[in-house]
């Protein structure tokens, strides 16, 4: 048995889902039946969804605690080739602050407050209890890993682990701002704006949110779509947030889409509504 399925197999007794890794630090590439999300995808880890699929072919949604997969003809060869076993922070209810260099080592000590840090080949991770959006470049060699991705495991690291701090929940959103564009007002017809309708709006996001999430093929298209739509409707106002654009990229990342690509085409969006 190899030391890495080994690692894989002592995790998965301890309730940690886990994948292999290949060379690169990067999940094995999808099987023919799964590329590009053909498949349908996974779209959370309780709800496997239409994939059948039995190899690591969606990186974090991939991960499990199963010791039959992990063990089964599917995975096995993959072991033999892996560089690093990967697990989902988010599985097991905790976020990872991925410090990269030695400034960003140093920048986290004097900002975060202290919690396990687990060293790595040029930095460290520090791991806090509490989940939270995954997104990454936050500020220079930091990268939030919590739901929607994975780490590697480097061993269980040193020190307590605290909470999860809001000084690492603000690194993602600082605080809720208007995505309106300067040349247009915050109501077109005067009075009133109907979109502040608390009730409107959340509905508005919530059909969007299931839409994304039910696309059972373009994901790329349905998505763009999907954004251009809720731009449409909400966007002008200045009733939409960085918040609610959030739970919009999430459930695209479920997809399968990257966090640049929820970007593109946000961005693609407004640019084709004048914004």
């Amino acid at each position: 048995m190899s030391t890495h399925l080994s690692t894989a197999l002592d995790l998965a007794t301890r309730r940690v889902p886990v994948l292999p890794l290949r060379a690169g630090k990067v999940p094995f590439g999808n099987c023919p039946a799964c590329r590009d999300n053909a498949c349908g995808g996974r779209p959370n880890m309780k709800t496997p969804g239409p994939c059948t699929c039995l190899r690591p072919c969606h990186a974090w949604a991939a991960a499990t605690t199963d010791s039959d997969v992990i063990t089964g003809a599917a995975w096995a060869p993959l072991w033999k080739q892996a560089a690093a076993v990967a697990y989902h922070p988010g599985g097991i209810g905790l976020t990872v602050v991925d410090l990269d260099h030695a400034d960003a080592v140093a920048w986290a000590r004097r900002t975060l407050p202290t919690t396990r840090a687990v060293q790595t080949t040029r930095g460290e991770h520090w791991i806090y209890q509490g989940v939270m959006p995954s997104v990454n470049a936050v500020r220079d060699g930091v990268d939030i890993k919590s739901t929607m991705a994975y780490a590697r495991w480097l061993g269980p690291g040193t020190g307590t682990m605290t909470a999860l701090p809001d000084a690492v929940r603000n690194l993602v959103v600082k605080k809720p701002s208007p995505v309106r564009p300067a040349t247009v007002p915050v109501a077109t017809r005067g009075g009133e704006c109907r979109h502040r309708t608390p009730a409107y709006l959340e509905r508005g996001i919530a059909m969007a949110e299931q839409r994304i999430c039910e696309a059972a093929g373009g994901v790329h298209a349905t998505v763009y779509r999907t954004f251009l739509a809720v731009l449409s409707a909400h966007g002008r106002c200045g009733c939409l947030t960085d918040a609610h654009a959030a739970r919009l990229f999430a459930a695209a990342q479920t997809k399968g889409e990257t966090a640049r690509h929820c970007v593109d085409a946000w961005s693609n969006a407004r640019t084709a509504l004048g914004m």
